[in-house]
């Protein structure tokens, strides 16, 4: 089955072709809300801990790979003019079978990164609660339950709740980055700790771009965009331009009100913490609310698009064919079950710097194809693909030396079924049903 000959996501969902469009504004939200819905919630302590007052250069290193990306991603899809990021770039330049192995490593970053979500989620609910880890880890898996049964139902995807509860999120991020700007203390952001090297700022870089790998969730979507080839670029580019600028200012703002120590020995809810040392329980209660809501709905979309991006791959028999069934609500079961038991299984028995760092691994190597295909297809587009390129090279090196220092076991496991994917992919599929 050829790549054109398969049904978009929303006519595979039952939707009209005069369903509402997204608009730019919409399209911005859901750009910025998929970035940061997890990611500074979950990374800042990881950050800190590796590179300490630098902890701010590392989210704009890490900007230097995201950015270039989102301009390849924008620009294939458009070139390409359909939904499927990266496995419809390589499918439609008749790499079918590097389509396949690279798509079951992104289902394997989604994955990590739902269950690095709900592992945020359950922190930072039971911490405002005085909860101890059981609760944690339970919190975790109630409200993983939770999205997995809504998306079955069919209301996984309510973009006008994801849109508000994006800008809710922002505004209290903002502000409280700009509070911690306003009072700033520069010995806090090595309060308790030595103070790290500059190149130390590449070793956080590595450890947290997982952080910016939200903005891709919209190439999964192109056929309800509204007007991509005059919007997409520029909105998303300006998305993540902002989430950059933002990531930064946090990192120095809540550091500055923390205290290093604390953000690194507290890291799960590290930001819990700075809005408590700004405004006390008003702050704390403030923050928890936005935690909560942006990780659910990060969880939520990631899981939704993750679960479609499967079903599109089973459609090209990438995947085993139950992946494409869905059932009368509209909705890729086996993707959504599949996908998020695993997330689940994760999010109760993980640690958040292996999650962080590993999920991390994942997006730079997809994220290196894609940069990588402009250079060879894309008539003068060579040279922000190739910053990306040579930037994402650089950190991915230090990130496979951290994981190997610090966690050998994660790094094997994930080398191991890397190898098995590329390698064993064509002989697990010869072996199951890939159509119905």
């Amino acid at each position: 089955m050829s790549p054109r000959s398969c049904r978009s996501y929303p006519e595979a969902m039952g939707k009209s072709e005069d369903a509402d469009k997204i608009g730019p504004f919409a399209l911005w939200c859901l750009v910025a809300g998929g970035m940061v819905g997890g990611g500074i919630y979950t990374a800042l302590g990881v950050v800190v801990a590796l590179a300490g007052q630098w902890a701010w250069l590392s989210f704009l290193i890490a900007g230097l790979v995201a950015l270039p990306s989102a301009v390849s991603y924008c620009r294939l899809t458009n070139h390409f003019g359909r939904s499927g990021g990266a496995f419809e770039f390589l499918e439609e330049l008749e790499r079918k079978g590097m389509a396949g192995s690279l798509s079951w490593l992104l289902l394997i970053g989604y994955v990590l990164t739902i269950a690095l979500y709900a592992f945020a989620f359950g922190h930072y609910v039971a911490f405002a609660f005085h909860g101890g880890a059981v609760t944690t880890r339970v919190i975790a898996v109630v409200v993983m339950v939770l999205l997995i049964g809504l998306n079955l139902l069919g209301v996984g995807k309510m973009k006008m709740l994801e849109i508000g509860t994006v800008v809710g999120n922002l505004v209290i991020l903002v502000g409280l980055a700009a509070y911690g700007i306003v009072h700033f203390d520069s010995h806090a952001l090595t309060s308790g700790i030595e103070p790290r090297p500059l190149w130390a700022s590449l070793i956080g870089a590595a450890s947290i771009f997982v952080s910016y790998e939200g903005f891709q969730l919209v190439s999964y979507e192109y056929e309800q965009l509204k007007s991509p080839r005059q919007y997409l670029t520029p909105v998303v580019v300006s998305g993540v331009v902002f989430v950059v600028l933002l990531y930064m200012a946090v990192a120095i703002g809540a550091t500055s009100l923390a205290g290093a120590l604390t953000v690194i020995q507290q890291k799960q809810v590290a930001l819990s913490l700075a809005a408590y040392e700004a405004l006390g329980l008003p702050g704390l209660a403030t923050l928890t609310l936005a935690a909560a809501m942006a990780t659910a709905a990060a969880i939520n979309s990631t899981l939704f698009s993750s679960a479609n991006l499967a079903a599109r791959i089973a459609k090209d028999r990438e995947l085993p064919a139950l992946f494409a069934d869905r059932n009368d609500k509209g909705v890729p079961e086996a993707g959504v079950l599949v996908l998020g038991v695993m997330a689940t299984v994760l999010a109760a028995t993980g640690s958040l710097s292996v999650l962080v760092e590993t999920a991390s691994l994942a997006f730079l190597v997809t994220f290196s194809v894609v940069n990588a295909i402009p250079c060879r297809e894309l008539e003068g587009q060579g040279g922000l693909p190739l910053l990306g390129l040579v930037v994402g090279g650089v950190i991915g090196i230090f990130l496979l030396l951290r994981l190997f220092i610090s966690a050998g076991p994660a790094l094997l496991g994930f080398l191991v079924l890397t190898s098995l994917i590329f390698v064993g992919r064509p002989y697990i599929l010869e072996r199951v049903k890939l159509e119905d």
